[in-house]
């Protein structure tokens, strides 16, 4: 299980880039609900709330093919750090993907720390897109094959390339296994 002190202690302040945010959230928690809204993740957000970690946890579904909400956006954007909890279908949902494209951003330009939990699947899998990552890419880009209009084939193509080197991104960076493998 993750460490909360761990948490606690990388989300204290720490030395703030120039025109840094300021911070409503200690942790942002990205998580494919489908797969550990009830369990996992539940858990850990309990977890964090009783260690005085001030965490977002989006309750709502979000419906394949939405934008991501402002209110989502204004979230990441306001939290030291970020905790990705990627799952067997986390790649699924392209809304998660946008999150982390977002989060990963926000590690570039104002050092957010970002904290890659891997709920069982292994990092492998998430970093060369292979086994249920592989099956999501897929998806997408028959999507984008299919579609006639060249300038949203072009969006898709654009997009697939985000999230290719997001999920490689973060699947580099030094995260957690759930189940400590």
């Amino acid at each position: 299980m993750v460490e909360i002190t761990e948490i606690s202690q990388q989300s204290s302040p720490q030395s703030t880039p120039q025109s840094s945010p300021s911070y409503l959230y200690d942790v942002f928690l990205s998580f494919r609900g489908a797969d550990t809204r009830y369990n996992f993740t539940n858990h850990l957000h309990k977890a964090l709330l009783d260690s005085t970690i001030e965490t977002f946890l989006d309750d709502a579904e979000i419906q394949t093919g939405e934008e991501l909400k402002p209110e989502l956006e204004n979230a990441i954007k306001a939290s030291r750090a970020s905790v990705i909890v990627l799952s067997k279908n986390y790649a699924s949902s392209r809304w998660c993907l946008d999150e982390l494209v977002l989060i990963l951003e926000q590690r570039r330009k104002f050092d957010q720390i970002v904290i890659p939990i891997f709920y069982h699947v292994e990092p492998a899998d998430v970093r060369k897109q292979q086994n249920s990552f592989a099956v999501a890419m897929a998806t997408y880009k028959q999507r984008m094959e299919t579609e006639a209009d060249a300038e949203k084939k072009s969006q898709w193509a654009q997009k697939i390339r985000q999230w290719k080197k997001a999920l490689a991104e973060v699947a580099d960076l030094k995260g957690k296994d759930a189940y400590g493998r």
